[in-house]
């Protein structure tokens, strides 16, 4: 009996060290992360992070009685905030299980980039009617023409920021000092047999029970919903967590050190998303023209641009800075907070002048070349980003090796 126990604990033990004791690899969880944003799409509504960062501000701005707007829900009560707190939650949770969580302060200049990052990528995001997962991922996977407008100026916002980014590192090295390590790479572990090290499991488990009363808390009050957004983010906080799957690396890391795993899991997990999304509107099981934003051209181009130029400058995107400050990335904290603000403000200023009527055209693909052109289209689109950023990682491997 105790030898059998003795056998049955060591495979318990075996299974949490590779599930939480390593990383998982990115490709298939970003394909993970493509099937639950299908299955959030055919519950309610695709997955973003700027909707619910808006609602922060917004109530930010409520509490502080900057404004006053009558309607407005709290964040416990608004279906993307509460996704975002799933997302921060499922994040904290897989840090502490995996034992990666930590107070993580960052210089006052990096401080001061997670601030201006977040007031771009909460501007941008407002422009593009999303970040760079609701307004590029999940638009283009939605064949909304306005994400594959906000593709190309996350591309040219990736390349002007990380110009700085070399710049920056290559000045800081001629200073003899040492670049500030990107937030985007596992974050160190406590030292075996420390405090953190023994009682950060048992807090993350105590985290996902309280995450599961949350959630049946939600469902006894009658916010069935809200239950499944909760739990929804924390399934993807956990996924991105353990994975490090990063849209900030899929578009900087081709201009900066060439590697191109993240941004080939990108295009991977938008072709299955794309075709998830489109069976479900082409069936008539959601609206066809449900995210499908009215900012293409110039306000998915510009929005992108600066959303690309903040998510590389703060280190993290809109939903990559929430469940990395759920790491402890006090950097991270200030991106967030600035994010809110920004968004919160770019939206009442687009109302208030009415520019949010101009921004671009709602094009939906279909009905510019047909289901098959559509899927077609993003397919190629998104196999040819497979292939360059593939090219190039050879490419920069190849002149690494001649040097």
């Amino acid at each position: 009996m105790t030898a059998a126990a003795t056998t049955f604990n060591t495979f318990l033990k075996d299974q949490y060290t590779k599930i939480f004791g390593r990383a998982w690899a990115v490709i298939p969880s970003a394909l993970v992360v493509a099937a639950l944003n299908v299955f959030l799409f055919a519950f309610d509504k695709p997955w973003t992070a700027s909707d619910g960062m808006r609602n922060w501000g917004d109530w930010l701005f409520q509490l502080f009685r900057l404004v006053n707007q009558s309607d407005l829900l709290p964040p416990w009560l608004y279906s993307g905030s509460v996704l975002n707190l799933g997302l921060l939650l499922g994040g904290l949770a897989a840090a502490l299980l995996s034992r990666e969580f930590g107070f993580r302060p960052a210089p006052a200049s990096e401080l001061v980039k997670g601030a201006l990052g977040g007031l771009l990528m909460g501007w941008g995001a407002m422009l593009s009617f999303g970040c760079n997962i609701g307004g590029f991922f999940s638009a283009l996977s939605a064949l909304s023409f306005s994400g594959g407008g906000m593709m190309a100026g996350l591309v040219l916002g990736a390349f002007i920021s990380t110009r700085y980014v070399i710049w920056e590192n290559a000045r800081l090295i001629r200073a003899g000092q040492a670049p500030f390590m990107s937030l985007c790479e596992a974050p160190p572990k406590p030292a075996p047999r420390s405090i953190a090290f023994v009682i950060q499991p048992w807090l993350g488990g105590a985290l996902i029970l309280a995450l599961l009363g949350g959630a049946y808390l939600y469902g006894r009050l009658g916010h069935q919903p809200l239950a499944v957004f909760l739990l929804f983010g924390a399934a993807f906080g956990v996924v991105l967590q353990r994975s490090r799957f990063c849209l900030v690396s899929a578009f900087r890391e081709p201009f900066l050190s060439g590697q191109s795993e993240h941004a080939r899991a990108a295009a991977l997990a938008l072709i299955l998303c794309m075709i998830g999304f489109s069976i479900l509107k082409a069936t008539d099981l959601k609206d066809a023209t449900e995210w499908v934003f009215p900012s293409f051209l110039h306000g998915a181009l510009f929005g992108g641009t600066l959303f690309g130029i903040g998510m590389v400058i703060a280190d993290g995107c809109g939903a990559g800075s929430i469940w990395r400050a759920g790491e402890g990335h006090v950097k991270l904290w200030v991106a967030v907070f600035f994010f809110a603000i920004g968004a919160s403000l770019m939206r009442r200023w687009l109302v208030s002048t009415e520019l949010v009527r101009q921004l671009g055209s709602a094009l939906f693909l279909p009905n510019l070349m047909g289901w098959t052109g559509a899927v077609f289209g993003v397919v190629m689109l998104m196999v040819l980003w497979y292939l360059l950023a593939g090219w190039n990682e050879q490419r920069k491997y190849v002149g690494l090796l001649k040097f």
